[in-house]
């Protein structure tokens, strides 16, 4: 029988407070024996990876090539985390900057990182509307022209890195908030079509790799979610080789929670698909605070229960771990405080509730 989620979030909430204690430990507001101990108690403690090992699943975090220069955030990257996932270096304007020409630099970087550290890596991405070459935007194609582009860009990618990713995000962002297509280079050139042809292309490079669609907002059911649904339901049906659907899960404070995530979970599930909650992060409106630290705390402990209540649900990944690298104040100006470390690479509240989702201490 569960455990009724109310009596968890009830005991997590009695504990939010120790968790505050811990942070002041972590970052030396606390001194004397019982600080000392607080912290060789933290030291001794199984990682968020051994943990969610425990149930069968990864903990992840993204990563990029300027941070790797950062000591004490490479190290805490090693220790922690059992899964890696490129943040830039492995999309299309890094990956072929002139038609034709590969740079695999970036992404080898990262991959050798995770390598050294027996870590596996999540391929992202191959097909997305965004950071795109200027000399794939910049002019017009024909379907023919695209479709060899298009093939010629997934195949090479997926084979030089057939062994060494376990999973691709073949496709990023295909749908709209009312769950219609979004109108990009490939759709507006190929129509729906590519999606499929993407996936199909993408499992002739690496028969053995496990292959995603990858969305925001499409943690709760609603209408983005149901497109992809009835996407995933239709592939599914024509044999197209599609194994999971990816919940970016970058969520925010003053809009809610999506309470219908664990329901989600399920039904893509049902279609015999795995899925992972896989660009996490928790943003705030800024300044952060006891009381906001406690709700995030929450929100990220109910997530990852979310995840475990659903067998197939295979990982969690954070968008990056730490707010020191965060992309959210890049983006969201006055927004931020997204993620379980803070700046200081100290863990916050959010941490200790991941913890004890995954039954550490």
């Amino acid at each position: 029988m569960r455990t009724s989620r109310t009596s968890i979030r009830s005991r997590t909430r009695l504990r939010l407070a120790g968790a505050l204690a811990a942070v002041l430990v972590t970052a030396g507001v606390a001194t004397g024996p019982a600080a000392q101990a607080g912290e060789e108690r933290h030291g001794r403690d199984t990682t968020l990876a051994e943990l969610a090992q425990r149930h069968g699943r990864y903990f992840g975090s993204a990563t990029d090539n300027p941070e790797l220069t950062d000591g004490p955030y490479t190290a805490l990257l090693g220790r922690e985390f059992d899964q890696i996932t490129p943040g830039n270096g492995m999309k299309w304007y890094a990956t072929e900057p002139q038609q034709g020409v590969f740079d695999w630099s970036a992404g080898d970087e990262i991959v050798d990182l995770a390598r050294a550290n027996h870590q596996k890596v999540r391929g992202h991405t191959l097909v997305w509307h965004s950071q795109l070459p200027d000399w794939l935007t910049g002019r017009d194609w024909t379907a023919d022209e695209l479709r060899a582009v298009l093939k010629k860009h997934i195949q090479a990618e997926v084979r030089h890195y057939r062994g060494k990713v376990f999973a691709w995000d073949v496709v990023n962002e295909a749908f709209n908030e009312d769950g219609t297509y979004r109108e990009t280079v490939f759709y507006n050139t190929l129509g729906p079509g590519y999606i499929a042809d993407a996936l199909r292309w993408a499992h002739e490079a690496d028969p053995r790799v496990k292959l995603y669609l990858n969305d925001y907002n499409i943690e709760a059911v609603g209408p983005k979610s149901d497109a992809y649904y009835r996407l995933a339901k239709d592939l599914r049906a024509q044999g197209v080789p599609l194994h999971g659907i990816g919940l970016q899960t970058h969520l925010a404070l003053q809009y809610g929670y999506p309470t219908t995530l664990e329901d989600n979970l399920r039904r893509f599930a049902r279609l015999g698909l795995d899925t992972a909650l896989t660009e996490v992060d928790v943003r705030m409106e800024l300044p952060a605070d006891e009381t906001k630290l406690a709700t995030q705390a929450d929100w990220y402990r109910q997530l990852t229960e979310d995840c475990l209540a659903v067998r197939r649900c295979v990982g969690i990944t954070l968008w990056d771990y730490t707010d020191k690298y965060s992309w959210i104040p890049g983006f969201f100006p006055g927004e931020g405080a997204a993620l379980p470390w803070d700046e200081q690479l100290r863990p916050k509240p959010a941490y200790f509730a991941i913890r004890e989702a995954l039954g550490g201490r």
